[in-house]
C-alpha cells in the first residue's frame, strides 16, 4: 500500500515538473503578444499623428520582427522550457518602442529608405533576434563559458582596441570607439567588449573569491583588502581611464569600472571594496576634468548649462537645452504620438531618445518604461540570486547591472542629475552594435535561468 502510494506521490510531481515549464512559456506567449500589440499600436499612432494616414508597409516590417520574437519564444520551448518568461517580452517592447519613437523622428525629417534611422533600426533588430537565437540554440550549457575566462577576457581587450587599428577607424568620430567594416556601416566593438569582460570578471572573481573574502585589516569597521587584492581593481581602473583618456569615450569607461566594482561586491560582500571604488572613480574624474578638455567641457555643461557666461546657448548648450525643453513641453501626459517635436534636438534619435519619448509620452510614459526596465533587471538579479554555482550568479548579476547603469547613466545625462556621456540607452536608441549587445544578454539570461531552474535542490532536514 504505501509503495502505491510513494508512486502515485512521485508520478504526480513528475507531471507538475513538466506542467511548470509549459505554464512559464504560456506566459510568456501572452506578454510578447502583449508587447507586440502595444509595439504596432505606436507605430501605427505615430503614422496617425504625424502623417494623418496609415501605411502598411511600415507595420508588415514590423510585423516580420514580431515572428522573429515569436521564433525565439519557440525555440524556447524546446531547448530552454524553463527559462525566465519576463526577459523576452520586456526586451520585444522596449525595441518596439524605440523603432516607433525613431520612426518618429524620420517622418519629421523626412528621411526615407535605407538614408531613413528606422530602416537601419529594423534591420539590426532583426539581426540581433537571430543572434539571440542562435546564442540559445548554441550555448546548452552556461557554465562551458567558465572554462574561457582569460580568452573572453583577452577579446574583450582586443575589442577595445579595434578602433585604433588602421584601415578600421573612423577618424572624424569625436570618440575613437567606432569601426568601419568594409565601409558599409559603423560598428562600435565597446558593446560586445562589456560581454566579454563580464564573462572574465565572472570567472575570475570565481577564482579568487576566497583571497579577497578571508584576509584584510579592519579599519573604521570596514574590512580593507590587502595590497595584492588590490592590484585588479587599480588595473581596471587604470584600463578605464586610458579608454576615457584615448579614445575619448567617458561613458565606456565607467561602465567597465562600474561593472568590476559591482561583481566584486556580489562576489565578496565586501564595502570596502564599493568604497575604494566610488573614492576612485572620484580620483578619476578630478584628474580627467583637470587635464582634459572635453570632459572638462561636459561638466561646465552640467553645472552651468543656463549660464550664457559659461555655456553657449547656440553651440554646446544647446542640444541639453533643447532635451530639457521637450521634457518640459511634454510634461505629465506628453503630446502624443507624432504631434511634438522631438527632431528639434540634436541627435534625438539616439543620445536624446529618452527626452523624444518623454515629449509625445510624457512623464507617465517615461516612468513605465523605467518600470520595464527595473523589471528586466530585478529579473536578471533574481536569476543570478537563484543559482547555485557563483559563476552564473555573478555572470547574471553583472550583465543586470550593466544594463542597469547604462539606464542611469542615460536618463540621469539627459535630466542633467549627472553629466552627460556617450552611451546608448539599452533597446531604445537608434544604434546596431548596441542593440546586438542587448539581445545577447537576453540571450545568455535566458539560458542562464534555464540552467538555474534545472539545477537539483538540496533540501535538508
Amino acid at each position: 500500500m504505501s509503495t502505491d502510494v510513494s508512486t502515485d506521490t512521485a508520478v504526480l510531481k513528475a507531471l507538475k515538473r513538466l506542467r511548470m515549464p509549459q505554464t512559464q512559456r504560456n506566459r510568456e506567449f501572452w506578454l510578447l503578444l502583449f508587447a507586440v500589440v502595444v509595439a504596432a499600436s505606436s507605430l501605427t499612432l505615430v503614422q496617425l499623428g504625424a502623417l494623418g494616414t496609415i501605411d502598411p508597409m511600415i507595420l508588415a516590417i514590423g510585423g516580420g520582427l514580431a515572428v522573429l520574437a515569436f521564433a525565439l519564444h519557440f525555440t524556447l520551448r524546446f531547448v530552454a522550457s524553463d527559462a525566465d518568461p519576463f526577459v523576452l517580452p520586456i526586451g520585444t517592447l522596449l525595441t518596439g518602442l524605440g523603432i516607433a519613437m525613431i520612426y518618429r523622428i524620420d517622418i519629421a525629417k523626412r528621411l526615407t529608405g535605407w538614408d531613413a534611422y528606422s530602416t537601419k533600426q529594423l534591420a539590426w533588430t532583426a539581426i540581433s533576434l537571430a543572434g539571440a537565437i542562435t546564442v540559445v540554440i548554441m550555448l546548452r550549457n552556461y557554465r562551458v563559458l567558465f572554462r574561457y575566462t582569460y580568452i573572453f577576457g583577452f577579446a574583450g581587450i582586443l575589442l577595445l582596441l579595434l578602433p585604433f587599428v588602421p584601415g578600421l577607424r573612423i577618424p572624424d568620430a569625436n570618440a575613437q570607439v567606432w569601426v568601419s567594416l568594409g565601409g558599409l556601416f559603423a560598428f562600435q566593438p565597446g558593446e560586445i567588449a562589456k560581454i566579454c569582460l563580464a564573462i572574465f570578471f565572472a570567472g575570475y572573481l570565481v577564482r579568487t573569491r576566497e583571497s579577497l573574502t578571508s584576509v584584510g585589516t579592519k579599519f573604521l569597521g570596514i574590512t580593507w583588502p590587502r595590497m595584492r587584492e588590490l592590484g585588479p581593481v587599480l588595473v581596471v581602473w587604470a584600463i578605464s581611464l586610458g579608454i576615457i583618456v584615448i579614445q575619448r569615450d567617458l561613458g565606456t569607461g565607467t561602465l567597465i569600472f562600474g561593472l568590476f566594482i559591482a561583481m566584486l561586491y556580489v562576489a565578496t560582500g565586501k564595502t570596502s571594496w564599493v568604497v575604494i571604488g566610488l573614492g576612485l572613480v572620484a580620483a578619476g574624474v578630478a584628474v580627467a576634468t583637470q587635464i582634459l578638455s572635453y570632459v572638462r567641457g561636459r561638466f561646465i555643461n552640467w553645472l552651468f548649462l543656463f549660464d550664457p557666461e559659461q555655456v553657449d546657448p547656440d553651440g554646446p548648450g544647446y542640444q541639453p537645452m533643447q532635451g530639457l525643453f521637450g521634457l518640459a513641453r511634454g510634461g505629465l501626459m506628453g503630446t502624443g504620438w507624432g504631434q511634438g517635436r522631438p527632431e528639434v534636438t540634436p541627435l534625438a534619435h539616439s543620445d536624446y531618445i529618452i527626452t523624444s519619448l518623454g515629449e509625445e509620452i510624457g512623464l507617465i510614459g517615461l516612468f513605465a518604461i523605467l518600470c520595464l526596465y527595473m523589471v528586466f533587471v530585478s529579473r536578471g538579479i533574481r536569476i543570478g540570486l537563484a543559482g547555485q554555482d557563483d559563476f552564473g550568479k555573478l555572470l547574471a548579476t553583472g550583465l543586470s547591472f550593466t544594463i542597469a547603469l547604462q539606464v542611469f547613466i542615460m536618463v540621469g545625462g539627459v535630466t542633467r542629475l549627472i553629466p552627460l556621456t556617450g552611451l546608448t540607452t539599452p533597446f531604445l536608441a537608434a544604434g546596431g552594435s548596441s542593440l546586438i549587445a542587448n539581445w545577447l544578454i537576453i540571450a545568455i539570461l535566458l539560458r542562464i535561468s534555464d540552467g538555474v531552474r534545472r539545477q537539483p535542490r538540496v533540501v535538508i532536514g
